[in-house]
């Protein structure tokens, strides 16, 4: 098995704090993907932004539930749970 070292809850601080911050705030909890990328947090950034652009943006010409919509359906194509 795979094994990538990942900053834990307990340690984060500056950049990489405010993005779990927002995780918990918006999920509830920090998700395996964000945490997968937190040792380089300029990834990690660009990830979460790419994702507001594409999901909840309110700018897209498609309603929110729709793009949501397609998210899980490419998800559940993938056998992805996220």
């Amino acid at each position: 098995m795979a094994w990538i070292r990942t900053v834990p809850d307990t340690e984060t601080e500056g950049r990489i704090g405010k993005i779990y911050q927002a995780a918990i705030a918006r999920a509830g909890r920090v998700f395996g993907i964000i945490k997968l990328m937190s040792i380089q947090p300029e990834i990690l950034d660009a990830s979460m932004t790419f994702y507001a652009a594409v999901t909840t943006t309110p700018r897209s010409p498609l309603p929110r539930w729709f793009r949501e919509l397609v998210a899980v359906k490419v998800s559940a194509a993938n056998d992805c749970f996220y």
